[in-house]
Order: structure tokens, then sequence, then C-alpha cells
């Protein structure tokens, strides 16, 4: 890839969002459907990929005090705006929830799993006022739309364009030669604009201490009985600021966090532990800035042949963008990031994702940790060897592997957890 095609990769896969990137990308596709409709919906159907209904499922809707889909819904119908794309909930107000409440109760929602969706990540909705019916679809990606109607008329009709090819048989035309090559010596003023992940992703960080968040992991730690346990290093102060995000995020503060590849929490995990070692390591302005680029441009690297939605956690693959990040602000040379890659992949390939939800910041916190310990590592010269598992001397080989056990081995995995979570009693 050229250095002006990377640079348009990053712009386009590290975005603002508000809320799980899941049911925010339901609430865009009800926004398209309702607009093009031209006015409030009477029903609204909604049929959901298997991996979309798993991470929308149980987790907090920003601004509601709810979880789930249906408040996500009956919002993006109410005042969702196409147009704030992952923001779409921006301008969610008491009075809309109290609205949208009314709308659920009225049993105009229904909700399915659509069995025969041709992508891991598709919303197809489809809105109803009188004789009148419009429908959109989203695939492929978060913010993707690919088919929207009115009636008769075809505003736009995309489907065509989604590619046939399963889930880990696509690859990158990257190398994590190419990314690090990239991120270390591409003219600093033309990656600025990865700091904003950095002043989001604080913010949000800062602002879960200020409330009572999900499981209160960040809360926890940074507390004297996290600290007497955990220490008051910069490993604790990791964990500690990268789980407030989480915590938050996942709880439905309304509070935005830069994404990555479709996921704010792969947007915090890549981005947070970066922040504080270079903080309290003393590293400079450039050293940071390059960090982020690394850490994010590995992540997505591995999510181009992962997939957006798979069985494997998506904190394994921003943690070891992380990873690298930490690496090279140790100090290290392509050499030690891939060294850290390897370690990386040995620890934690395997790591199941049973969709969106609060406790998604004790994943983080894993994922991060093995960062830290794999830098550490790497930083020395050691790493896991070919003979041990998947790893091979290729370190772009060794992505490969970990790529395919998500998106093509773990996919019977995946069909066990989401009978399991659409079937407790």
């Amino acid at each position: 890839m050229t250095q002006d095609e990377i640079l348009d990769l990053i712009k386009h896969e590290v975005i603002p969002a508000i809320g799980c990137t899941e049911p925010m990308c339901v609430a865009l596709c009800v926004a398209h459907a309702t607009e093009a409709l031209g006015e409030e919906p009477e029903y609204i159907q909604v049929g959901l990929s298997a991996n979309v209904l798993k991470n929308a499922m149980g987790v907090g809707i920003p601004g509601t005090g709810m979880v789930g889909l249906p408040i996500a819904i009956a919002l993006g119908a109410l005042i969702g705006k196409s147009s704030y794309q992952l923001e779409v909930l921006h301008d969610c107000t008491p009075e809309a929830v109290e609205r949208g409440k009314r709308f659920i109760d009225g049993g105009r929602i229904n909700i399915t799993l659509d069995k025969g969706a041709c992508d891991k990540l598709y919303v197809d909705v489809v809105c109803k006022k009188g004789n009148h019916r419009s429908e959109a679809i989203i695939a492929h990606e978060h913010t993707r739309l690919v088919y929207l109607c009115c009636d008769n008329n075809v505003m736009l009709d995309n489907r065509a364009s989604l590619h046939s090819t399963s889930e880990g048989d696509s690859v990158c035309d990257l190398t994590l030669r190419q990314v690090f090559d990239f991120a270390t010596q591409t003219p600093l003023e033309e990656l600025d604009f990865i700091n904003e992940a950095r002043i989001l992703n604080e913010n949000a960080a800062q602002e879960a201490l200020k409330g009572n968040y999900g499981h209160e992991l960040g809360k926890t730690l940074s507390r004297p009985l996290g600290k007497g346990i955990m220490g008051d290093s910069i490993f604790s102060h990791i964990l500690s600021v990268t789980s407030s995000a989480c915590d938050a995020r996942m709880a439905g503060a309304m509070i935005p966090v830069m994404s990555n590849s479709g996921s704010g929490n792969q947007g915090i995990a890549a981005t947070l532990p970066v922040v504080v070692f270079a903080r309290e390591n003393h590293n400079t302005e450039e050293e940071l800035t390059r960090a982020l680029v690394l850490s994010h441009l590995t992540a997505i690297y591995i999510k181009q042949s992962l997939g957006r939605l798979s069985a494997l956690c998506g904190c394994v693959v921003a943690s070891t963008g992380s990873s690298c990040g930490i690496t090279y602000l140790m100090g290290g040379r392509y050499e030690q990031v891939a060294y850290s890659v390897k370690n990386m992949i040995a620890n934690l390939a395997g790591m199941v994702c049973d969709g969106a939800k609060p406790s998604c910041a004790l994943k983080v916190s894993s994922g991060v940790s093995t960062a830290v310990l794999s830098a550490m590592l790497a930083i020395q010269g050691k790493y896991v060897t070919n003979v041990e598992g998947l790893i091979e001397d290729d370190v772009d080989r060794c992505i490969r592997n970990l790529t395919l056990v998500g998106a093509r081995g773990m996919q019977e995995t995946d069909r066990m957890v989401l009978d399991i979570m659409t079937h407790k009693k």
C-alpha cells in the first residue's frame, strides 16, 4: 500500500463513536430508514446477523440508563440523525428517552436473528407507516449503507459489492514491517491527527472516575485496595486508566471515544496503554504520536484479515497494537516490535468474545496486562519461538495464523456462545 492509502485507511478506521458500536450501528440503520420514510414509523422490523445481536444484547445505551437494542432502535427512529454516523444518538435527551420507552411499550419493534445474513456484520431495517414502507441495510462495516429504498423508489443498492470471500480468507496488503516503517518514518505533521484519539480516550477515562460505571474495575484499581495489591506503578496506572474508559463506555456513559476498526474498546485499548506509558516514561510528543500510529495501524492490519466481528475478543487485537507501541517507547526497533507480536499471539490467541457488556473491562485489562509483559520480554530480546504453537519465524504468518483461528477455527465456538446467551433461564 502507498503512504497515502495507509493514511486514508487509518482515518477511515479510527473515528469517534458514542456507545458500543453494534447498537449504534443498528440505530444508524434505523435513522437511515426513518429518514427515507420521511416520518415517524408506526412499526420497525430489524433483522440482525448473529454477531451484531451478540454484541448488542447486554450493553448500556448512552444517555438512557437502559440496556439493549429496543431503546437504541426507538431512539434511532425518534431522534437519530444518520449524518452523525456512529454518534447517531448524540441529541438524546431525557424527554426523548421517555418517548422511546412509550414506543417500546407500544409493541412497535420486532427484532429477529437473520440466519441468512451474508456478512457477520449485517443489519436490515424495515420501517412502516400506513401503506408506506422503507428499508435500509448496513453491512460489512458499521457505517456502510449498502441498500436504501422507500416504497418502489430505490435510492441506493450496493449489495452486490459485498464480497463473497469468507471471513479469514482475505489477506491485507500490509505487512508488519510496512506498518512499523510508516509509523516511524512518515513526516510527523501528517500523523498529528492521531492525537485526537489520545484526547478523546483520556477524557473518557477521567469522566469515568466521576461516576459509578459498570463493574468499576478502573476505580477499584485506583483506590487504596487496588494500590495495596497492585502497587502504585506504571503498570497499575495503565490498567486503571484503560479499564476506567471501558467501564464508562460499556455502561452507556454519554462520552465519545475514538474507535478502531469499528470498536470503541479496541480504540481504547490501542490508545490509553501507550499514552500512560509515554507520559510516565517521559517520552517525547513525537515518540508518543508515532507509537499511537504504530499501535492503531497494527490493530487495523490484524482486523483487515480477521474481520469486523468474530469469536476472537477484539482486545487481543488492540492490545497487540499497544504492545507494539509500548515496545517502541521502550526504545525497541522493528525486531523487538515483531517479538512483542509473537509474545502476544502465543498468550492470548483463543480468548472468546461473548458479546459487548460491562465485564469487557476485565478482558481489556487482561489484554493490556499481557501487552506490557510482552513488551518487557521483547525489549530484552526474548520471544516465543517457532517450535511453540501458532508461532512461526515470519511474524506476518503468525498474525495470519491468529486470524485464521479467530475467523474460521472459532466459528462453532461463536455459534455455541450465541446459543448460550439467547437461551439463558
